[in-house]
This record gives C-alpha cells, structure tokens and sequence, in this order.
C-alpha cells in the first residue's frame, strides 16, 4: 500500500515539476514558447492562457483532494500540445532533439496514472452529480 501511495505521488510530482518548469519560458516569452505558439496562431494569448492553465492543474495535482482534477486538466492541456506537435509543428522544436514532445508525452502518462488511481473518487463524484438531478 505504502509503495502505491510514493508512486502515485511521483507520478503527480513529475507531471506537475515537468508543467511548472516550463512556465518560466511561457511567461517571459522565450523564442521557442514564442514559436510554438505563433506557429499554431495563438500568440500571446494562447501562451500565457496555457500557462495559467499549467499552473492551475500543477496545484491542483499537488493537493490530494484536487489530484484527480489537475490530473485531468493536465490530460486535456497536453493533449493540445500533442496534437499541436504531430499535425502542426513537428515533433522537433527548434533543434530540441523532440524535448517538448517527450515531456508532454510523459505528463500526459502521469496524469492518466494518477485518473486511473483516482477513479473511485471521479466516478462517486459523477454518481454525486447525477443523483441529485
């Protein structure tokens, strides 16, 4: 039980280090966030939006209670950034040998970690919800 309880808490860790290691690049507007999002044609809104959104599901992935929240939030931002590195981009950015696709890959696996581990909680909350209408 207590090795379960470290993995699903490396698993959050690593997907929300690897979300806020990258807000510095979006909020200061370093060339490669800049190309990345003027590419897809959504700068600058798109980036400090997606960098809001990152730091929100960061936090939220952190706290045990909101885990399975920043989980999926996490799991819908990087499919973004997924589909945006296959059909738009490419999976190399500016020379990063695929960095940024490897990292949104791997957070996306984090995220859908910590939802499968966290699923008994999403599916009492949904039976909450859809009890009382």
């Amino acid at each position: 039980m207590k090795t379960n309880i470290a993995i699903i808490w490396i698993a959050r860790f690593v997907a929300a280090a690897l979300m806020l290691q990258t807000l510095y690049f979006k909020f200061t507007a370093a060339p490669e966030s800049v190309y990345i999002f003027s590419t897809i044609g959504l700068e600058p809104y798109g980036r400090i939006g997606t960098g809001i959104a990152e730091l929100i599901a960061s936090v939220l992935l952190l706290i045990p209670r909101t885990s399975w929240l920043g989980a999926l939030m996490g799991i819908g931002i990087m499919a973004g950034a997924l589909v945006s590195h296959l059909f738009l981009l490419g999976i190399e950015i500016m020379d990063d040998g695929g960095q940024l696709f490897f990292m949104a890959l791997v957070i996306t696996i984090c995220c859908a970690f910590v939802v499968y581990q966290e699923k008994s909680t999403i599916f009492g909350i949904i039976k909450r919800f859809t009890s009382n209408t």
